[in-house]
């Protein structure tokens, strides 16, 4: 298998590390779609990383779908419950998570933009996403070691590449400070060794 993706992307990070996790060996292919030479339209015609080729040449995107498709192939560990009440719980802190990188991602390009041509009040709409996001994923937070229990499931990786992208994009954004359930969580996640392989460059 092939997996194609930027290594400052936290979608392809979600999936790079589950791959640590099941112990998938996987190519690694890095592409950049915001560059004139990519490829990534031929594999996803949405233009966007990450994408999966399986070995028998099969394009899967995007990164919930993959995430799902590891589970298929490698059961052990498994990050979404076999039981599919518990899965869509899963799912959806994966969603939320993954909006609050949507939000992020959105500031980021519209801040490369002329200064003048900035929407100062959609940012500010994309700022209240990821301020009520990182609240409702803390509230998710009741005490146990991961947001559904002691089982480190795919919600759990996406929120933490979510707080990842937050330290590498948004220095600016103090999460830890006004967060500091999520910090304590957040702290064991990156210190796992997959998440220490998948920073991204500086």
């Amino acid at each position: 298998m092939k997996l194609i993706a930027s290594l400052t992307s936290p979608f392809a990070r979600k999936i790079r590390v589950l791959l640590l996790e099941k112990d998938i060996p996987c190519e690694l292919v890095v592409d950049i779609p915001w560059n004139a030479d990519t490829q990534v339209p031929h594999y996803n015609p949405l233009g966007k990383v990450p994408v999966l080729l399986t070995d028998g040449g099969r394009a899967i995107y995007d990164s919930p779908i993959i995430a799902e498709y590891l589970d298929t192939i490698v059961s052990t560990p498994l990050f979404l419950p076999e039981d599919r009440r518990r899965a869509i719980e899963v799912k959806q802190l994966e969603a939320l998570a993954d909006g609050v990188i949507d939000a992020c991602v959105t500031i980021f390009l519209e801040r490369k933009r002329p200064p003048e041509r900035q929407d100062m009040e959609w940012i500010d709409r994309q700022q209240g996403k990821i301020e009520h996001g990182l609240q409702a994923l803390e509230n998710s937070l009741k005490g146990s070691r991961y947001l559904l229990g002691d089982q480190l499931t795919l919600g759990d990786i996406a929120t933490a590449c979510a707080l990842g992208y937050l330290d590498f994009r948004f220095p600016d954004i103090d999460w830890r400070s006004e967060h500091p359930r999520l910090l304590a969580y957040a702290e064991q996640l990156f210190a796992r060794p997959s998440f220490v392989k998948t920073r991204p460059p500086l």
